[in-house]
């Protein structure tokens, strides 16, 4: 259950790396890389230690779908708050 949860956290955080190096935020794309690798290296090892257990990897693919659907719903409303709203011309 725990990879589900690891799932929906790396999501939001690749989101965000992909966010920063657009904004080419150096130094913030670099620490979210490392963030990245670690959070792959606990998902790695979990797998390699329970290989056969399919269950575990729907589980993360599951968080995976969700953290994306999560990260772009919030992208999408405060990208929608950040519009100026429009001015009649009367």
């Amino acid at each position: 259950m725990i990879l589900f949860f690891v799932g929906i956290l790396e999501m939001i955080v690749i989101s965000a790396w992909t966010h920063m190096v657009s904004e080419t935020r150096v130094i913030a794309s670099g620490l979210t890389t490392v963030l990245n690798i670690l959070i792959w290296y606990y998902v790695l090892q979990s797998v390699m230690d329970n290989i056969g257990n399919v269950q575990n990897i729907l589980l993360y693919a599951i968080g995976c779908a969700v953290g994306t659907m999560l990260t772009t719903a919030w992208l999408r409303y405060k990208s929608a708050r950040e519009e100026p709203s429009p001015v009649a011309l009367d």
